[in-house]
């Protein structure tokens, strides 16, 4: 019998470890492709598992609405029922095929999407065609959200953190706005089926659609997105010249404390400052210092307010995934006699970045930790996806990832410290108290 040379592991020292900013990353291409009605189809052919997700991206969110709570209803009652199926038919098509399709609205952009093995798309498409085309919104089905929709606003109406959640924005954006409008008991009760079946004939059977698809795609999936979407009086967004506009008339006053709940024994904090949108150049560098601040376990204001001062189980900083304007939030929940030494700590934090520079280390560790949480998205198809998502309909492009990773891996102490004395002014936050 031939021997066979295998090579041996050296078991007596350990493997190099490789800090996660030496990876080179790149965000896997995606494919574009037009429908005979304009529409644009972006498909990411990636994954060895036989399974597909596919997702419609409407212009159709509470920024485009007349009326309180239209898009929000007119997007979940989407697949209540067409002129051909009920709410249940539809239902048992999409679990037959062991497929889910779910619906969701944003303040620009509203969405469906479809999770399916790709061996059934074929079946479920023409569904999906229906719904876009034919939902009818029926009268019982409006009914029933209506009162559900009343009953869980009451319940979180309850909840400190719900209640800051709707005024911090309001607060920051104004409550006329989009992003700073919130709907009350009342909004719900005066939905209308023709305000649902209005917008859904505006926003969805004519609506302006993009198309994502991604994973292990079958060969002919063009061809079938043709056949089934392609004559259909949907079309590619005309642009932001269309956009309805909105000023951002933010409050007056910056501190806030509001009692909800006198026999609660916790209360939610949110600080938060208005911040420009994806397209200003300090966008980028500000995710890199806010990481530092509280965007990951590691970070300052875990450090202290958690770990040092044990005030709440966690507390984190962040940009808002808005796409005209973002804010900078600091959230988090705290016993109603530790609420306000908490956000004094949140102020310490920021002094200190506007006064010192971060050290080499803590610098380091921030910059391994958003390179390894760029690995995490680029793991799989659904994730890749979801980030080229992001990109588009922020109207950038495949520079804008570039860009982030050279200026995760290149900023410095002092570009940290800069961009803290711009944008970490306590005096330029509003700060609530909900308790």
């Amino acid at each position: 019998m031939p021997t066979t040379t295998r090579n041996k592991l050296d078991r007596t020292s350990a493997p190099p470890i490789k800090d996660a900013i030496e990876f080179e990353l790149t965000l896997p291409p995606y494919k574009k492709a037009t429908l005979s009605n304009g529409v644009e189809v972006y498909s990411i052919d990636m994954g060895n598992e036989e399974a597909m997700m596919i997702n419609w991206i409407f212009d159709g969110g509470n920024w485009w609405e007349t009326k309180k709570g239209v898009a929000a209803a007119a997007n979940t009652l989407l697949k209540n029922g067409t002129k051909t199926r009920s709410a249940f038919q539809i239902s048992e098509h999409f679990e037959y095929y062991g497929s889910f399709f779910n619906r969701s609205a944003h303040h620009e952009t509203a969405e469906l999407t479809l999770h399916c093995l790709n061996r059934h798309i074929g079946e479920l498409l023409p569904v999906v065609a229906e719904i876009i085309t034919g939902s009818v919104y029926p009268q019982e089905e409006l009914d029933i959200y209506k009162k559900n929709s009343q009953q869980r606003l009451q319940v979180s109406l309850k909840k400190s953190d719900f209640v800051a959640a709707r005024l911090i924005e309001a607060y920051l954006y104004g409550a006329d706005h989009p992003y700073g409008r919130y709907s009350e008991l009342a909004d719900y009760q005066a939905l209308e089926r023709e305000d649902l079946t209005g917008f859904f004939d505006t926003f969805y059977r004519h609506g302006a659609c993009r198309i994502i698809a991604a994973g292990k795609l079958p060969a002919d999936l063009l061809t079938l997105l043709e056949a089934n979407f392609g004559s259909l009086p949907i079309h590619a967004p005309a642009g932001s010249t269309t956009r309805p506009s909105f000023a951002i008339t933010p409050a007056t006053q910056k501190r806030h404390k509001v009692s909800n709940d006198p026999g609660g024994v916790q209360g939610s904090i949110r600080i938060a400052r208005n911040f420009p949108n994806r397209h200003h150049a300090d966008f980028q560098k500000m995710q890199v210092l806010n990481n530092v601040f509280g965007g990951y376990f590691g970070s300052r204001l875990m450090t202290n307010i958690r770990e040092d001062k044990g005030y709440t189980y966690g507390i984190h900083s962040y940009l808002l995934n808005n796409v005209q304007e973002s804010a900078l939030m600091i959230s988090t929940e705290a016993g109603k006699e530790v609420c306000a030494p908490a956000i004094e700590e949140v102020y310490k934090e920021m002094n200190l970045l506007r006064e010192e520079l971060i050290d080499d280390e803590e610098l380091q560790q921030a910059r391994n930790f958003t390179i390894g949480s760029i690995l995490g998205d680029l793991d799989g198809p659904f994730h890749v996806a979801g980030r080229w998502k992001n990109i588009l309909l922020n109207g950038l492009d495949g520079s804008y990832f570039n860009e982030s990773i050279r200026i995760i891996k290149t900023i410095s102490p002092e570009e940290l410290r800069e961009m803290a004395r711009k944008y970490l002014d306590p005096a330029a936050f509003f700060e609530l108290t909900v308790i």
